[in-house]
């Protein structure tokens, strides 16, 4: 398998988004998202992905070209139109608004609406910690969540992200999960490679349990810890959904199909200025310095760095560089 820098996984990334129709700007900040997505080995939001960008550029699912508008209805509220355009080029331009407005007000939201899957969250969430402010973040996607006792698939896997600054320009932690069991992706990622799933993950379609994918693809995942995961979920949908004017999970088609209405989903972010309570950065040190008191105990997050060069399976960058009209 190939050893591939990030700097060339990137490159290449921006290179097949621009060849199919992406401008510049936009295919840099997505490239920069996968590049992340790689770098921690989160290769469901990494170059798994980036087929399915190209194609949706291709058949116009997704808008390369647009410019997100950027609005402050009110001293606290950004909000950002992705005009079905990426999600990364819509936060980007939103972020410098909202730190502002956060550390105007103390707090503040940055809705982005009418996107493109966000694919990776903690991507976003972790770009405001790093800013020094605490973020929150929050999506909704297809749906393949039926509710506790039900079948019927309501919402998507709905992520939340969170991401707390440790006052030094790093993070004190970070986690970024759906609120199911596991992430769609391990599903469909088991199902290409013809192996089963554990059982708890996914019921078919008849509401039982299955250690099937494909049964699992056509029936629906389990919210992680039954009732209070469904309840995450739903508070997701709620405010991905509800405050960005975006589509609920139910009427969202097929992430990764080439054809079809453009996702439409919505991401919303709170940004928390830390500076409001002068002992928050020594109050996080502190858990911190209780939490990983015992061996292999770790704040979520800490310990991780970025890989560089990531080790590729061969179909990936051989697909990869085909994108990009290298082979």
């Amino acid at each position: 398998m190939p050893q591939v820098s990030l700097d060339e996984i990137e490159r290449t990334t921006q290179t097949a988004l621009e060849r199919h129709g992406a401008v510049p700007w936009i295919a840099a900040e997505v490239a920069r998202a996968v590049r992340k997505a790689e770098a921690v080995g989160n290769r469901i939001c990494g170059l798994y992905y980036l087929e399915s960008y190209c194609q949706q550029l291709t058949t116009g699912r997704v808008k390369g070209a647009v410019e997100p508008e950027v609005a402050q209805p009110k001293p606290a509220t950004v909000t950002v139109d992705a005009k079905f355009g990426f999600a990364q080029p819509a936060f980007a331009r939103g972020l410098p608004d909202a730190l502002a407005a956060a550390r105007a007000n103390g707090v503040a939201s940055l809705a982005v609406c009418h996107a493109h899957t966000c694919t990776s969250l903690g991507f976003f969430t972790e770009q405001i910690a790093r800013s020094g402010l605490i973020g929150l973040g929050l999506t909704n996607a297809s749906p393949i969540v039926a509710p506790p006792g039900g079948k019927s698939r309501i919402i998507g896997t709905n992520p939340i992200a969170f991401s707390v600054p440790d006052g030094k320009g790093g993070l004190a932690m970070q986690f970024d999960q759906s609120t199911t069991t596991v992430a769609l992706g391990k599903i469909t990622m088991a199902k290409a490679a013809g192996r089963t799933i554990p059982e708890g993950w996914a019921l078919d379609a008849e509401g039982n349990p299955t250690t099937d994918p494909a049964a699992a693809i056509g029936g629906s995942l389990v919210s992680m810890g039954g009732y209070k995961g469904w309840g995450f979920g739903l508070m997701a949908e709620l405010l991905a959904a509800g405050l960005t004017g975006s589509v609920l999970s139910q009427d969202v088609k097929p992430l990764k199909a080439p054809e079809g209405a453009p996702h439409d989903l919505g991401q919303y972010y709170l940004l928390i200025d830390p500076e409001n309570a002068p002992d928050f950065f020594e109050r996080a040190a502190t858990l911190a310095e209780a939490v990983s008191q015992d061996e292999g105990a770790r704040m979520p997050g800490q310990g991780k760095t970025d890989m560089d060069p990531v080790q590729l399976e061969d179909a990936v960058w051989q697909q990869t560089r085909s994108l990009a009209g290298l082979t």
